[in-house]
């Protein structure tokens, strides 16, 4: 099964850029479900893909990835045909053949071609996002904004991979505290590192950075009751970091900002990393946050990062609009060959 499903990676990207499909659906279990996954994750994103599966309402990331995989639940077992079965079965087919036999029909109308801003956004860092959407759009670019929990910074980071984005407005930096200190929200260990490997102009904060995300709050471990705990919503709880562990958090954001080469900028807000890390917040942390800025300052090495600290907290408009000023001036210097035309 692995050497099945490794071969079909290799062959199945060769067959489409071939021109010898345009679409691909598949049905299983566990195992027909892991065979064929890979496959269509080696497809570029837009090709239309879809599986239907017994594990589809479930966790669904092992085999979604960070590609556009429609999973459809198979809610009985893929095997044979009855009337549950036949229906599902049949409405996956309609789907799949509506996606490539009507994209050819809305052609005309697909959106003009803006230079695209990968943005990162959490819901206590809305704010910031809004501002700085309306004046990168208003600059000529299209911003995709990425929710930051774990998947949202993966998909981007594999966007940026892909040769898709212009700029990184990476101002919500939050996954890698689920990442240190075991959040369900964690994006793994290369995060960050993308928009350097392949030299995207790129301006970063520290949104969010002082929460680890948990499930519902009679989930979360008892050694952990006695932290400073925030009921989100029903199924999410947020754990305040501490100065030790803003520490570890700035030390590892210093190692990521220390691989780039071309010109970046790190924006520190001190007065507050997000919407509850605010004077009278139930996240207010002068320590924890001076401790993160200090580690930053510390270790980032890098003369090509510039540290730039303003007296406002994350969502002020002061602060975000000089976050985007700032990216919008790197990418015109990068197009321009190294002169800004502002």
């Amino acid at each position: 099964m692995g050497i099945l499903s490794k071969g079909m990676e290799i062959i199945v990207p060769r067959l489409f850029n071939e021109g010898k499909f345009d679409g691909i659906i598949s049905l299983g279990g566990t195992g027909g479900t892991s065979l064929v996954a890979p496959a269509m994750r080696a497809l570029p994103i837009g090709v239309p893909k879809v599986m239907v599966s017994t594990v589809a309402a479930g966790d669904v990331s092992p085999y979604v990835g960070t590609k556009d995989i429609v999973m459809i639940p198979s809610i009985v077992d893929v095997s044979g045909i009855n009337s549950i079965s036949k229906t599902i079965f049949t409405n996956a087919a309609m789907a799949i053949v509506g996606m490539v036999t009507l994209k050819d029909k809305i052609k005309e109308r697909k959106m003009e071609s803006k230079p695209l801003i990968a943005a990162t956004m959490f819901g206590v860092t809305t704010p910031w996002v809004n501002i700085t959407k309306d004046y990168l759009e208003e600059q000529g670019f299209e911003v995709l904004v990425f929710h930051a929990t774990g998947t949202g910074g993966r998909t981007m980071e594999s966007l940026i991979n892909g040769g898709f984005i212009a700029g990184v407005l990476d101002l919500t930096t939050t996954e890698w505290c689920d990442e240190l200190f075991g959040g369900i929200f964690a994006a793994g260990q290369n995060r960050c590192e993308a928009a350097a490997a392949n030299n995207i102009p790129a301006v970063f904060s520290v949104g969010a950075m002082d929460m680890v995300n948990f499930g519902a709050y009679d989930t979360v471990s008892e050694n952990l009751l006695k932290r400073n705990l925030y009921k989100h919503n029903p199924i999410t709880t947020l754990m305040r970091t501490t100065v030790e562990e803003n520490e570890k958090l700035g030390e590892k954001l210093a190692e990521k900002l220390n691989l780039y080469s071309e010109k970046t900028a790190l924006f520190l807000p001190l007065k507050g990393v997000s919407m509850i890390d605010v004077e009278g917040g139930a996240f207010y942390g002068p320590d924890e946050d001076k401790a993160l800025f200090n580690a930053l300052k510390n270790n980032i090495t890098s003369t090509s990062v510039e540290i730039i600290e303003l007296d406002t907290d994350i969502n002020n408009e002061e602060f975000a609009l000089a976050c985007a000023k700032k990216l919008t001036k790197l990418i015109n210097e990068k197009n321009n060959g190294g002169i800004s035309n502002e």
